[in-house]
């Protein structure tokens, strides 16, 4: 990544200029760093997520790369974010990942489902219960 790009990562979960300035870029510009800024969303209540959000639903597919690798990691909570806070609100994205939706919403691992991934993603499919369970 760019030296400069990555003077302007936030520095701490406070730093809403840095996550501004880094949205004011746009897509072309940051595109190298998106790894780096979805890290933001690991904890949705941090000041710089209601700035970063935005920005990553606009992006939209050009996103799917980029969650994929969160989805397939250990970290059912980030997976849960990203679903919650960008998947959900952006329907082409979540167009694009259908397959890991479905993957999250019918065969999850213990984690994500106590984390609530797993009902999030049936919701985001749109269906309510997992097919041949319980209501």
């Amino acid at each position: 990544m760019d030296e400069g790009l990555r003077l302007l990562l936030p520095r701490d979960k406070h730093d809403k200029r840095s996550a501004a300035a880094l949205v004011a870029l746009g897509w072309n510009k940051v595109e190298q760093a998106i790894p780096e800024i979805l890290e933001w969303l690991q904890d949705i209540n941090w000041p710089v997520v209601p700035i970063l959000v935005p920005f990553f639903v606009d992006a939209g597919v050009r996103l799917a790369p980029f969650i994929r690798p969160i989805f397939a990691a250990d970290d059912a909570i980030w997976t849960q974010n990203i679903l919650q806070v960008v998947v959900s609100q952006s329907p082409e994205l979540a167009s694009e990942l259908s397959g890991e939706l479905e993957r999250l919403a019918y065969s999850p691992t213990a984690a994500e489902q106590l984390e609530g991934a797993s009902d999030l993603a049936r919701q985001i499919l749109g269906t309510a219960s997992v097919p041949g369970s319980e209501p």
